[in-house]
């Protein structure tokens, strides 16, 4: 008995450190999905055309110029090192901020498109000219890449290849899923494009209705996880502006209360954070 009960007891130890004993399986689609992510992001930004090496220059410029400032007012090696840190942090929180701004605008958008979609498909318009079309006929906020794919259709004559710039240039996962059923639409042919388009333009509003409720309902947890990780870091700002309060920081003891608070406070933040996301949809095929 015993035996069996050791068994089961180092079984299921074994289970539960199994994913940091054997993570080789997902670090690969990890990394891929990553950089992915950081893709989409830039071109949901409008960064899309801006080489990556020059953000980087600008993240290190603004981390050097900030923890200058840093040191030069307080003399503190911690609160220097969090300005660094803050500064090097800026340039990727701005592209994600904006990133998901217009991800929003976009997720509203989606259900007039698609609109106008199943109104050219039955007008008997093909399926790339009543893609082309949204580029003036479409939303504002989505005009610009279907504009593209219109030229780069003109141009090339190759639905596909196109449709995958298209898809590129939109980095939505909404727009993943309406293009590729029109990719496969175009390809496969069948007479129910447009049942099955007016099926996810349904479908495209309630998941827009349902996100939004979320969103206003879970928007305390962010505006609390703000104020809890700004409120400390301000009063501590306003304590140095005494050399009293520099002159206790400045120790071993006070360099590791700032440490022990800088650790808590990003965890805490972090851990707010996570319990207010919703979660996003994948892209498809990409």
């Amino acid at each position: 008995m015993s035996l069996a009960l050791g068994a089961t007891l180092g079984l299921g130890l074994l289970l539960a450190l199994s994913p940091l004993l054997w993570p080789a399986r997902a670090a690969t689609p990890s990394r891929g999905g990553s950089r992915q992510v950081v893709r989409d992001e830039l071109r949901l930004a409008g960064l899309g055309s801006v080489p990556v090496p020059a953000i980087l220059a600008v993240m290190v410029v603004l981390a050097l110029v900030a923890a200058a400032v840093a040191q030069a007012v307080f003399g503190l090696l911690v609160l220097t090192g969090v300005a660094g840190a803050l500064g090097l942090g800026a340039v990727p929180a701005a592209v994600h901020s904006r990133a998901v701004r217009r991800r929003a605008g976009n997720r509203a958008a989606w259900p007039e498109v698609v609109d106008h979609l199943v109104a050219a498909v039955r007008s008997g318009m093909s399926l790339p000219d009543a893609i082309g079309a949204l580029g003036t006929l479409g939303p504002a906020a989505t005009r610009e890449p279907f504009a593209a794919f219109d030229a780069d259709y003109r141009r090339t004559g190759a639905f596909g290849p196109a449709l995958d710039r298209l898809k590129d240039r939109l980095a939505d996962p909404v727009a993943d899923r309406i293009l590729e059923t029109l990719r496969m639409a175009r390809e496969v042919g069948g007479s129910e494009v447009t049942h099955v388009l007016r099926s996810l333009s349904g479908y495209l509003r309630e998941d827009a209705a349902l996100r939004a409720e979320v969103r206003s309902r879970q928007s305390w947890i962010r505006n609390a996880a703000r104020l809890g990780v700004a409120a400390p870091w301000l009063l501590l700002l306003l304590l140095a502006t005494k050399p009293e309060t520099i002159g206790a920081y400045d120790t071993p003891v006070g360099t590791a209360l700032l440490l022990v608070g800088l650790a808590v406070t990003v965890v805490a933040y972090r851990s707010m954070i996570a319990l207010g996301r919703i979660p996003e949809e994948r892209r498809w095929f990409t």
